[in-house]
């Protein structure tokens, strides 16, 4: 894949932004393109689960049927994709290089497994991971209110599994406060981006 030109950075590069459930991942993403619209397009995931109220073919997610889904599988067509509560996501290898093609830099937010895999198949993708501090980590989950107290020190077992991955990323920026996180993050996707 050769670099693009975008607006005023010289390449399109494609950011995969991974981490623990709970590190914060989505609200650095969304503080960097609040921060700098057009720095990057979150590229849209497929799905096999239903169609929710008020969600758009090929804005929230593009929804494939199961059978569709594993035809896809088969034929190549996923960068990366994983089985979660009963059904299935992944990243389609045409939404990235469709995004890559036209000079727009992608973001995908992605497991630690997915991520990893990702720089297998592409080289040149700039692979970030999102760290907490493990108290700090601990708080948000309890504060999400959407775990159970066993679920909880699951999530934080996991975290500590995915934490020793964290070195075969390109950058690790720690999400201990939410704006200088952001500013970090924003700083160092720029700085990937030649500008």
């Amino acid at each position: 894949m050769s670099p693009c030109c975008v607006g005023r950075f010289p390449i399109a590069r494609l950011f995969v932004i991974s981490g623990p459930s709970g590190a914060g991942k989505g609200t650095l993403i969304r503080g960097v393109l609040e921060a700098r619209p057009g720095l990057a397009a979150v590229a849209t995931s497929a799905t096999t689960r239903p169609m929710r109220s008020g969600e758009a073919e090929g804005r929230e997610y593009f929804f494939l049927s199961p059978d569709e889904f594993e035809r896809r599988v088969d034929a190549g067509d996923f960068e990366e994709h994983v089985e979660f509560a009963g059904n299935r996501y992944g990243t389609l290898k045409s939404e990235v290089d469709h995004l890559l093609a036209a000079g727009q830099s992608v973001i995908l937010e992605l497991e630690v497994d997915g991520s990893l895999l990702i720089k297998q198949r592409r080289p040149d993708a700039c692979l970030i991971f999102i760290d907490c501090p493990p108290e700090e980590l601990r708080r948000r989950l309890i504060a999400r209110q959407t775990e159970l107290a066993g679920e909880i020190e699951d999530r934080l077992r996991i975290a500590d599994e995915q934490s020793r991955d964290k070195d075969a990323f390109d950058h690790i920026v720690v999400n201990d406060h939410v704006d200088r996180a952001v500013l970090e993050l924003l700083e160092t996707m720029e700085r990937e981006l030649g500008a």
